[in-house]
């Protein structure tokens, strides 16, 4: 598939950022139509973030959240208990759906809760200790042993 947008460019000068590049390959694509609930991504600091996702008259039981390596999925199962009742109108959805997050390397879901018919999922990017920058002291050569003896023997 070709984008408007050539990123052969950047495939020749690095390395690892294959999964960047097919991200943004996907998002210039045709987006399906999103027939889930509403949501709001909000960035709560430096590293935190927060979902929320209207979900009204959905109980905990009939919501599912997952997280697999990168990817976010939350399922509704809304079941339908009104037998014998006649709506003259029906504004409030309450169909099932699935919808799905794709998430930066180190992001991890810390939990989720239902507070008055929204679903908060809060998450947080931590990076390994081993894979933060950290600075590389820079070493001045030191003449060796034998050359200070003698330099020390000339004098």
């Amino acid at each position: 598939m070709r984008t408007s947008i050539d990123l052969s460019p950047f495939y020749r000068s690095s390395i690892g950022f294959d999964r960047i590049f097919n991200l943004l390959e996907n998002a210039t694509g045709l987006q399906a139509v999103d027939d889930g609930p509403s949501y709001d991504i909000a960035k709560t600091g430096e590293d935190d973030y927060r979902i929320t996702m209207a979900v009204p008259g959905f109980t905990p039981e009939e919501l599912e959240v997952t997280q697999e390596e990168h990817l976010l999925v939350v399922k509704g199962d809304k079941r339908q208990d009104d037998e014998g009742v006649e709506y003259l109108h029906r504004g409030i959805a309450t169909r099932s759906f699935s919808s799905r997050f794709e998430l930066a390397d180190h992001v991890k879901v810390l939990g989720a809760r239902l507070e008055n018919g929204m679903l908060v999922i809060d998450l947080r990017r931590e990076v390994p200790e081993a894979l933060k920058p950290r600075r590389i002291d820079i070493q001045t050569e030191a003449p060796a042993p034998r050359a200070i003896e003698q330099q020390k023997k000339a004098a």
